[in-house]
């Protein structure tokens, strides 16, 4: 299995895993003398199997990220660090620009004013370099994800 497909059956099984826990919650309950629509302990049987099925995708992901090699400098492990924190500096540079931006009606000259503290102009081309090396660096990790052989699982229980 590669490693894209692994990501995909794990955000399956986290997807699932939310569907048993609603039903789970809406089985728990029904009113006396009642049957509730579905059997708990079948939906615990089969979220069981969902988060071991889960957890040995995490492990197989986690150790193939770490293992693999993105460049001669860092694992793929290292570069999705690097990624997430291209995608948080883009956003909190977004959040300032737009508390900036705000524009405040006023109603009379002895109203407050407020002006920016930071150049808008200045953090936009930061933000947007931002996007660009995320896009870029994004681009080749999902490619390596389609190469890359997700290696094997050993739990040791």
């Amino acid at each position: 299995m590669k490693l894209a497909e692994a990501l995909m059956l794990r955000a399956d099984c986290l997807k699932r895993i939310e569907q048993l826990k609603v039903r789970l919650v809406r089985s728990a309950k029904v009113q006396e003398g009642e049957l509730p629509g579905e059997k708990p302990e079948d939906l615990f049987r089969e979220l069981s199997e969902t988060l071991d099925r889960l957890e040995s995708l995490i492990i197989g992901i986690n150790r193939t990220n770490s293992e693999t090699a993105f460049r001669s400098d860092a694992s793929l492990a290292a570069v999705l660090a690097e990624r997430d924190i291209l995608a948080m500096r883009r956003t909190i540079v977004q959040s300032v620009i737009e508390a900036a931006a705000i524009k405040q009606d006023r109603y009379s000259k002895s109203e407050v004013k407020f002006v920016p503290t930071v150049g808008v102009a200045e953090l936009q081309k930061q933000v947007d370099g931002y996007a660009k090396a995320y896009r870029e660096l994004d681009m080749k990790i999902q490619e390596l994800n389609w190469q890359t052989d997700l290696l094997p699982v050993s739990i040791d229980g």
